[in-house]
C-alpha cells in the first residue's frame, strides 16, 4: 500500500470516528510490534506521532525523542538489553543498548540474532 494510500485509509477511519483528519506518520502491521515505520519526512524531537496499527485499523500515538529519518524505525515501547524487537509481525533482532518509546531504532542499539 502507497504512503498516501496508507494515509487515506488510516485517515478514513479516524475521520469516522473523530471528524478530523490525521496525519500518520508511523506504519505498523501488528498490535504486538515493537517498532514502527516513519513513512513522513520532517519528524523531529517533540513531536506527537500517529502510529497506524494496520491489522487492526487503530491509530495510537507516541512522542518522538529524537529526530527519525523517513524509512527508520521508531521505538513503540521502552525496551531492554536482550529484549525482541518486532517489525511488521516478525522478530528482527534483539536490542544491544537500551530503547525509549519514541528513539530512534537502528543499528546502534538492534542487532539481528543471525550472528
Amino acid at each position: 500500500m502507497s504512503h498516501a494510500a496508507a494515509e487515506q485509509h488510516g485517515a478514513a477511519s479516524t475521520a469516522a470516528e473523530t471528524g478530523e483528519r490525521k496525519t500518520i506518520h508511523i506504519v505498523l502491521h501488528e498490535a504486538r510490534d515493537t517498532v514502527g515505520v516513519a513513512v513522513v519526512e520532517g519528524i523531529q524531537a517533540g513531536m506527537q506521532l500517529n502510529a497506524w496499527i494496520m491489522d487492526e485499523d487503530e491509530i495510537v500515538t507516541v512522542a518522538a525523542k529524537q529526530d527519525i529519518p523517513i524509512g527508520h524505525k521508531v521505538a513503540l515501547k521502552d525496551m531492554a538489553v536482550g529484549d525482541t524487537v518486532f517489525k511488521y509481525g516478525v522478530d528482527i533482532g534483539k536490542v544491544v543498548a537500551p530503547i525509549s518509546a519514541g528513539e530512534h531504532a537502528h543499528v546502534h542499539n538492534i542487532k539481528t540474532k543471525r550472528w
